[in-house]
């Protein structure tokens, strides 16, 4: 049985940050991805990060990158995303999800964890 535990969201400034964690278990991380999707009242979810568990290699949202950054602690079964510079349009419900077959999967993911609120005042 795979299970994402998401935390870390929170109210915060522009320009501040949070980082968000996702412990999982359950999910065989070598082979697939994990990373997080983020979705704003009346739009569409949204991948904003992503870890390659085969060979590390993180990928990024266009709107994110040079901003956040996802790391993972294997020894812990857990994801981070490191939010830095954070931005009003940044405010979103932030869930950890996890793909079997690598992070072009992310959005079509094969487990979602429960949400994170992350608001950004202006």
């Amino acid at each position: 049985d795979v299970q994402l535990q998401a935390s870390g969201g929170g109210l915060v400034q522009a320009g501040g940050s949070l980082r968000l964690s996702c412990v999982a278990s359950g999910f065989t991380f070598d082979d697939g991805a994990i990373g997080w999707v983020r979705q704003a009242p009346g739009k569409e979810r949204e991948g904003v990060s992503c870890m390659s568990g085969s060979d590390g290699r993180t990928y990024y949202g266009d709107s994110v990158k040079g901003r956040f950054t996802i790391s993972s602690d294997n020894a812990k079964n857990t994801v981070y995303m490191e939010m830095n510079s954070l931005k009003p349009e940044d405010t979103a419900v932030y869930a950890c999800a996890a793909a079997r077959y690598g992070c072009g999967y992310l959005l079509q993911y094969d487990y979602l964890g429960q949400g994170t609120q992350v608001t950004v005042s202006s």
